[in-house]
C-alpha cells in the first residue's frame, strides 16, 4: 500500500477486533498511523458469553508496535456508549468499521426465533447503533469514513444462511442510504463482502484453502476506503485470497405492457424471455435510473 495513505490525527473504531478480519483491520489502522478504538465483546462465534481479554490482546500488540489504542468490550448494541469511549480517550471519531459478527446457521425449518433475533441484533442492530451514535460527530466535523460488513450469503444466499444472509444483504441497503445522506457532509459509506480464514468460517471451506485466506489480504481494501485518499461511496466490494473486485446491479431492458388497457398473468408468460433477458442490460445507480424504464412505459402509452 502506498504510504501516502496515512491516518495522522485520525481515529477509527473497528468493533469485533478481538481477532479474524477485525484484528487484521485494527493492526493495519494502527501501522497507518490511526488512533484505534479496539472493540470486541469477547463472545464465541455463536454470540454466547464474553471476555475482555480478545480486544486487550489486540491492544498490547499495537502499542507493543509504536500504535495508539484503546479496548472497549462493550456489546455492539450499546454503540452510544462504544462511541462515548473512543471520544473519552481519544476527544473524536473519524472511522467506523462495522465489523463485529455472529454465526446461527441453520436450514429455514430449523430456525428458531432465537437464531434469526440474534443475529439480526449483532449485525443490523448493532451496526446501526454504532453508526447512528458515531453519525453527529462525523457530521459537526464534516468528515467521516464508514464502512459496513456484508457477505456474499447475502448478495448470492447460502445454504443454511437465511438469517446472516438477510441481515448482511440488509447492511448494503443500509450503506446505500447512508451514503446519499452523507456525501454533503463528506461522509462516504461503503461495504465489502469478505472472504477470510477466521473462525467464523473455520470449517466451512477446505483447509488446503482456509490457509491462503488470510484475514490481512482484506484489510489494506478496508484502510483506503476509510482513507481521504479514496472518494467512492455507495460502494460494494468482494474481496478475499488478495483479490477484490466491485459488485453492481444489473437489471434487463424488461417488457412495457399497456397500462390503460392492462395484462394478463398469460401475457407476462408470452413476454417471460424477454423479462428475463439481459442482452443491452442497464446498471441503475438510484432511484431514479431504476424508474428509467418504467418512465418510458408510461410516456409511450400516454393519453
Amino acid at each position: 500500500m502506498n504510504e501516502s495513505v496515512r491516518f495522522e490525527d485520525k481515529v477509527v473504531i473497528v468493533t469485533g477486533a478481538g481477532g479474524g478480519l477485525g484484528r487484521a483491520h485494527a493492526l493495519l489502522f494502527a501501522r497507518h498511523g490511526a488512533k484505534v478504538l479496539v472493540n470486541d465483546l469477547g463472545g464465541s462465534a455463536q454470540g454466547e458469553g464474553a471476555n475482555a481479554s480478545a480486544a486487550d490482546r489486540v491492544v498490547s500488540e499495537i502499542r507493543e508496535a509504536g500504535g495508539i489504542a484503546e479496548a472497549n468490550h462493550d456489546s455492539v448494541t450499546d454503540g452510544d456508549k462504544l462511541v462515548q469511549n473512543a471520544l473519552d480517550a481519544f476527544g473524536r471519531v473519524d472511522v467506523v468499521v462495522n465489523n463485529a459478527g455472529i454465526l446461527r446457521d441453520k436450514t429455514f425449518h430449523k430456525m428458531d426465533d432465537a437464531d434469526w433475533d440474534l443475529v439480526y441484533r449483532v449485525h443490523v442492530e448493532g451496526a446501526y447503533k454504532v453508526t447512528r451514535a458515531a453519525w453527529p460527530h462525523l457530521r459537526e466535523q464534516n468528515y467521516g469514513r464508514v464502512i459496513f460488513t456484508a457477505s456474499t450469503s447475502g448478495i448470492y444466499g447460502n445454504f443454511g444462511q437465511s438469517n446472516y444472509g438477510m441481515a448482511k444483504l440488509g447492511l448494503y441497503g443500509l450503506t446505500r442510504t447512508l451514503a446519499i445522506e452523507g456525501r454533503k457532509n463528506n461522509i462516504l459509506v461503503n461495504a465489502i463482502a469478505p472472504t477470510g480464514g477466521t473462525r467464523m468460517t473455520e470449517g466451512l471451506i477446505p483447509p488446503q484453502v482456509f490457509e491462503q485466506l488470510k484475514p490481512e489480504l482484506v484489510s489494506p481494501l478496508v484502510v483506503y476506503l476509510a482513507s481521504e485518499a479514496c472518494q467512492e461511496t455507495s460502494g460494494l466490494f468482494e474481496v478475499g485470497g488478495g483479490w477484490m473486485g466491485k459488485v453492481r446491479w444489473e437489471r434487463s431492458l424488461g417488457a412495457g405492457f399497456d397500462p390503460r388497457e392492462g395484462f394478463s398473468p398469460e401475457d407476462v408468460a408470452a413476454h417471460w424471455q424477454q423479462i428475463c433477458d439481459f442482452q443491452d442490460a442497464v446498471h441503475p445507480n438510484d432511484n431514479l435510473e431504476a424508474l428509467k424504464e418504467m418512465m418510458a412505459n408510461l410516456q409511450r402509452h400516454a393519453l
